[in-house]
Protein backbone atom coordinates (compact mmCIF):
# COMPACT_ATOMS: atom_id res chain seq x y z
CA UNK A 1 0.00 0.00 0.00
CA UNK A 2 1.25 3.47 -0.76
CA UNK A 3 1.96 6.56 0.56
CA UNK A 4 -0.85 7.89 -1.38
CA UNK A 5 -3.36 4.97 -1.03
CA UNK A 6 -3.05 5.65 3.03
CA UNK A 7 -3.45 9.21 2.51
CA UNK A 8 -6.80 8.58 0.18
CA UNK A 9 -8.41 6.30 2.75
CA UNK A 10 -7.95 8.70 5.80
CA UNK A 11 -9.41 11.47 4.09
CA UNK A 12 -12.43 9.31 3.23
CA UNK A 13 -12.54 7.77 7.18
CA UNK A 14 -12.64 11.16 8.56
CA UNK A 15 -14.53 12.89 6.39
CA UNK A 16 -12.04 15.55 5.68
CA UNK A 17 -12.13 18.34 3.02
CA UNK A 18 -8.70 19.55 1.00
CA UNK A 19 -8.89 22.88 3.27
CA UNK A 20 -9.25 20.92 6.24
CA UNK A 21 -6.31 19.28 5.69
CA UNK A 22 -4.31 22.28 4.80
CA UNK A 23 -5.37 23.50 8.39
CA UNK A 24 -4.25 20.02 9.95
CA UNK A 25 -1.01 20.37 7.95
CA UNK A 26 -0.38 23.92 9.49
CA UNK A 27 -1.03 22.65 12.70
CA UNK A 28 2.78 21.51 12.46
CA UNK A 29 4.21 24.16 10.59
CA UNK A 30 3.64 22.30 7.19
CA UNK A 31 2.35 24.41 4.43
CA UNK A 32 1.29 23.46 1.42
CA UNK A 33 -1.55 24.29 -0.99
CA UNK A 34 -4.86 23.01 -2.22
CA UNK A 35 -3.72 22.18 -5.57
CA UNK A 36 -0.55 20.56 -3.58
CA UNK A 37 -2.79 18.27 -2.30
CA UNK A 38 -5.50 17.55 -4.76
CA UNK A 39 -1.94 16.04 -7.09
CA UNK A 40 -2.14 13.08 -4.35
CA UNK A 41 -5.32 12.36 -4.98
CA UNK A 42 -5.86 12.04 -8.58
CA UNK A 43 -5.56 8.75 -10.57
CA UNK A 44 -2.43 7.78 -11.27
CA UNK A 45 -2.06 7.71 -15.06
CA UNK A 46 -3.14 12.29 -14.73
CA UNK A 47 -0.22 13.74 -15.91
CA UNK A 48 -0.18 16.09 -12.67
CA UNK A 49 -0.61 13.05 -10.61
CA UNK A 50 2.27 13.27 -7.67
CA UNK A 51 3.47 10.54 -5.13
CA UNK A 52 2.73 11.42 -1.49
CA UNK A 53 6.33 11.46 -0.28
CA UNK A 54 7.29 10.21 3.65
CA UNK A 55 7.76 13.44 5.21
CA UNK A 56 4.24 14.87 3.86
CA UNK A 57 2.34 11.60 5.19
CA UNK A 58 4.42 12.17 8.28
CA UNK A 59 3.44 15.52 8.75
CA UNK A 60 -0.13 14.91 7.98
CA UNK A 61 -0.45 12.02 11.06
CA UNK A 62 1.14 14.39 13.39
CA UNK A 63 -0.70 17.44 12.63
CA UNK A 64 -4.08 14.89 12.82
CA UNK A 65 -3.31 13.72 16.26
CA UNK A 66 -2.95 17.34 17.52
CA UNK A 67 -6.14 17.76 15.72
CA UNK A 68 -8.29 15.00 17.42
CA UNK A 69 -6.27 14.79 20.90
CA UNK A 70 -5.67 18.62 21.25
CA UNK A 71 -2.24 19.60 22.98
CA UNK A 72 -1.36 19.28 26.66
CA UNK A 73 -2.46 22.74 28.23
CA UNK A 74 -6.27 22.50 25.52
CA UNK A 75 -7.17 18.74 25.17
CA UNK A 76 -9.88 17.90 22.71
CA UNK A 77 -12.40 14.84 22.82
CA UNK A 78 -11.88 13.07 19.51
CA UNK A 79 -15.11 11.67 18.62
CA UNK A 80 -16.44 15.36 19.29
CA UNK A 81 -14.21 16.66 16.59
CA UNK A 82 -15.15 13.85 14.31
CA UNK A 83 -19.15 14.71 14.87
CA UNK A 84 -18.40 18.59 14.40
CA UNK A 85 -16.91 17.47 10.98
CA UNK A 86 -20.18 14.80 9.76
CA UNK A 87 -21.82 17.91 10.38
CA UNK A 88 -19.72 20.16 8.72
CA UNK A 89 -20.54 18.23 5.48
CA UNK A 90 -23.50 19.60 3.37
CA UNK A 91 -26.53 17.11 2.69
CA UNK A 92 -26.86 16.06 -0.86
CA UNK A 93 -29.74 17.92 -2.62
CA UNK A 94 -32.84 16.27 -2.98
CA UNK A 95 -31.95 13.50 -0.76
CA UNK A 96 -34.63 14.03 1.92
CA UNK A 97 -36.09 17.52 1.72
CA UNK A 98 -37.80 16.48 -1.85
CA UNK A 99 -41.43 15.91 -1.71
CA UNK A 100 -42.67 12.37 -2.28
CA UNK A 101 -43.49 12.25 -5.73
CA UNK A 102 -46.97 10.89 -6.45
CA UNK A 103 -48.92 10.07 -10.01
CA UNK A 104 -52.30 11.05 -10.25
CA UNK A 105 -54.50 8.20 -10.74
CA UNK A 106 -55.07 7.35 -14.59
CA UNK A 107 -58.45 6.95 -15.86
CA UNK A 108 -58.60 3.67 -17.99
CA UNK A 109 -61.18 5.13 -20.14
CA UNK A 110 -59.37 7.97 -21.38
CA UNK A 111 -55.96 6.22 -21.79
CA UNK A 112 -57.30 3.67 -24.23
CA UNK A 113 -56.22 4.72 -27.74
CA UNK A 114 -58.47 2.28 -30.05
CA UNK A 115 -61.63 3.54 -29.34
CA UNK A 116 -62.99 6.90 -27.68
CA UNK A 117 -64.25 6.55 -24.20
CA UNK A 118 -67.48 6.93 -23.52
CA UNK A 119 -69.92 7.86 -20.25
CA UNK A 120 -71.95 4.02 -20.29
CA UNK A 121 -69.11 1.78 -20.45
CA UNK A 122 -67.96 0.55 -16.99
CA UNK A 123 -63.78 0.42 -16.44
CA UNK A 124 -62.08 -2.49 -18.39
CA UNK A 125 -60.61 -5.42 -16.33
CA UNK A 126 -57.49 -6.46 -16.84
CA UNK A 127 -56.82 -9.79 -18.32
CA UNK A 128 -55.90 -12.79 -16.11
CA UNK A 129 -52.41 -14.20 -16.57
CA UNK A 130 -52.33 -17.83 -18.19
CA UNK A 131 -51.79 -20.57 -15.34
CA UNK A 132 -49.45 -22.83 -16.13
CA UNK A 133 -49.87 -26.84 -14.48
CA UNK A 134 -46.56 -27.86 -12.88
CA UNK A 135 -46.02 -30.43 -15.56
CA UNK A 136 -46.11 -27.96 -18.42
CA UNK A 137 -43.12 -26.20 -17.82
CA UNK A 138 -41.92 -22.97 -19.93
CA UNK A 139 -38.94 -23.23 -21.48
CA UNK A 140 -36.42 -20.18 -20.69
CA UNK A 141 -35.15 -18.07 -23.18
CA UNK A 142 -31.31 -18.77 -22.23
CA UNK A 143 -31.63 -22.00 -23.12
CA UNK A 144 -32.46 -21.72 -26.51
CA UNK A 145 -29.95 -19.38 -27.30
CA UNK A 146 -26.54 -21.11 -29.03
CA UNK A 147 -23.24 -18.91 -27.76
CA UNK A 148 -20.62 -19.51 -30.75
CA UNK A 149 -17.28 -17.47 -28.11
CA UNK A 150 -16.50 -15.71 -30.72
CA UNK A 151 -15.73 -17.95 -33.60
CA UNK A 152 -17.22 -18.14 -36.91
CA UNK A 153 -20.18 -20.43 -38.11
CA UNK A 154 -18.56 -21.47 -41.33
CA UNK A 155 -15.33 -22.98 -39.80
Amino acid sequence: MTNNDIFKKLRVALMLRDDQIVEILELVDFRITKSELGAFFRDEKHENYMECGDQVLRNFLNGLVIHLRGTKENPKNPNDVLAKHKAQIPAKEGSKDRPEFKAKPRDEEKSRGDEAPSKSKPAAKKPSKKQYPKGNSKVQVVEKVKYNFGKNKKS
